[in-house]
């Protein structure tokens, strides 16, 4: 049965799972101020350092080998402790295998009712 959540609880999986907020990915199709280019991904990426909140501005190249979602859909990132350990305790359906973009960062995305959502796991934490 699904939990009902009530207007001043977390989301589950913050209250439950032990997850931590860790940005907000919004596709853009302009350029951003102090972007920085990613080349595996074919993304150009702004604002997460600067950001207080964690807004991290995403513009895609022509021929991104990122999931359509994801270049369409802002994402919700969490830090996880366990990637793989998270993604099978909760059956989650994954749309980008875990991968490393960065020396000891480990991603995966999953989507959920149509939305993308971003795992990452930290080496050494």
């Amino acid at each position: 049965m699904m939990k009902v959540r009530l207007d001043h609880e977390p989301p589950e999986a913050i209250e439950s799972w032990g997850w931590k907020y860790h940005h907000l990915g919004i596709p853009v199709n302009e350029r951003m101020p102090r972007e920085t280019f990613i080349e595996q991904f074919r993304v150009y990426v702004s604002g997460f350092r600067e950001s207080p909140f964690g807004i991290e501005w995403m513009r895609y190249e022509e021929g991104s080998p990122v999931h359509e979602l994801i270049r369409k859909v802002p994402h919700l990132a969490f830090e996880v402790e366990d990637l793989e350990l998270e993604i099978s305790r909760h059956n989650l359906k994954v749309i980008t295998e875990s991968n490393s973009p960065s020396e000891g960062v480990r991603v995966a995305m999953i989507e959920f009712a149509g939305a993308p959502v971003e795992l990452i796991q930290f080496a050494g934490k």
